[in-house]
């Protein structure tokens, strides 16, 4: 079980390293989680060098997919012949777009008739794109889903873990990461806001 996360030049390390920290508490064979990039090394948002784990390409033959968010995504968008290597397909992996990352999505035609949620600065772009944006932290319809704001990175990686594994192995990812003293009441908050799109049965590893 394959999960890419794309990230790109100018990425915002929150979107991109905490779900692949939470998604990452999964420990079953097989499970595997990778850093995609277009080039071989991308610079954060603050300086931060990442070395890709694997390719654009690879990422979209995945199981599932997070598209991450960062401060040059209207540069991706732009980028015709980049925009032509994302060959994303909900019919056979689970799509996540994460802040700006919705925007990607939507310019792939993903999110046609679909309302999605996005941070605040993206936001009047996804709708210019024809998306209605809703004024929430998660959303998912099917099997792509939507987050906004960079906290709200780990409803995604739990949505993704509760689909591609259980609900049980989500709370214990979340549980694993949540602030001590807090931990029931963090799991309990992040599972209200995922819960009502979890309308699959979960594949099997």
């Amino acid at each position: 079980m394959h999960i890419a996360i794309l990230t790109f030049e100018g990425f915002n390390e929150l979107d991109s390293l905490i779900a692949l920290g939470v998604l990452n508490r999964v420990k079953l064979p097989g499970w595997r989680v990778s850093i995609a990039s277009p080039t071989p090394r991308v610079r954060s948002m603050n300086g931060v060098v990442v070395e890709a784990m694997t390719t654009v390409e690879e990422a979209c033959a995945a199981d599932a997919v997070i598209v991450g968010s960062g401060m040059q995504t209207r540069e991706v968008v732009a980028d015709q012949a980049l925009m032509a290597r994302l060959r994303l397909d909900p019919s056979r992996q689970l799509l996540a777009g994460q802040c700006s990352g919705t925007l990607v999505l939507a310019k792939l035609g993903l999110l046609d008739g679909v309302p999605a949620c996005t941070d605040l600065t993206t936001k009047p772009w996804v709708r210019e794109a024809g998306v209605d944006v809703l004024p929430q932290p998660f959303f998912a319809r099917g099997d792509v889903a939507t987050a906004g704001g960079c906290l709200a990175s780990p409803y995604l990686a739990a949505w993704l873990i509760a689909r591609l594994v259980d609900v049980e192995a989500a709370e214990s990812a979340l549980h694993y990461v949540a602030p001590v003293g807090e931990k029931d009441d963090y799991v309990l908050r992040a599972m209200r806001n995922i819960a009502p799109y979890l309308v699959r049965p979960a594949a099997v590893v």
